[in-house]
């Protein structure tokens, strides 16, 4: 879930490539994340790789949402007491990738139980979806200044406004995803599928914008907050 940053940095003079600043490494992590689950969940992937594979997919896509976020957490690790929604909205974010971590992992398991898999995968995929709805909730206040905004050509509210959408997204899916113990299903498999295969797909497009948003100046930002 990759938040706007530019007020914080100063300008860039590459916006495609620039491995030598942390918030290109930032955007470009969330990205593959991103990518990875919306490929593990698109039509007919599964069955073009098999369960395994699948399963590798959002585990490896988790891993890059982690280290994506803890780099973005060390951005405003010291803008506490300055900032602290900014370091509010990195905690728990980053926390929930971790619970993504752990869904994802233990997912991989074979032959579990609809307990087990409530229990070790859909709880933590439940609490790291809050997460995510919780971070990019305050992202989206401290951009807006408020809940209710419409600035759709302003950079920083586009994507905070997509990682809402894709918090929402994930959300819906977490719900669709419980493993009904009496039928040893997902409750509902396609909606479940449609939200991560959603929420990836806005967090990507979120990552991408963050490539040319990191290049602004911090006053053009700011003037909008």
């Amino acid at each position: 879930m990759p938040k706007p940053r530019a007020r914080h940095v100063a300008p860039r003079d590459s916006t495609w490539w620039d491995p030598a600043d942390r918030g290109w490494w930032i955007a470009v992590l969330f990205a593959v994340g991103a990518t990875c689950f919306a490929l593990g969940a698109a039509p007919g992937y599964v069955d073009a790789v098999g369960v395994p594979a699948d399963g590798v997919t959002f585990f490896v896509g988790s891993l890059f949402f982690t280290s994506a976020a803890a780099l973005q957490f060390l951005e405003v690790a010291g803008r506490r007491a300055a900032d602290p929604v900014d370091w509010w909205a990195g905690a728990v974010q980053l926390a929930g990738t971790l619970l993504f971590n752990v869904s994802t992992g233990v997912a991989m398991a074979q032959h579990l139980t609809a307990r087990q898999e409530d229990r070790l995968v859909w709880r933590p995929d439940a609490f790291g979806s809050i997460a995510f709805l919780v971070a990019s909730g305050l992202a989206w206040w401290a951009i807006c200044r408020g809940w209710w905004s419409w600035r759709p050509r302003d950079l920083s509210w586009s994507i905070a406004a997509l990682n809402l959408a894709g918090s929402i997204a994930f959300g819906v899916s977490a719900v669709a995803s419980y493993v009904v113990p009496t039928e040893d299903q997902p409750r509902n498999v396609a909606l479940m599928n449609l939200g991560t295969f959603v929420g990836a797909l806005c967090f990507l497009a979120g990552a991408l914008l963050l490539l040319p948003e990191r290049t602004r100046a911090p006053a053009l930002a700011s003037s909008r907050a």
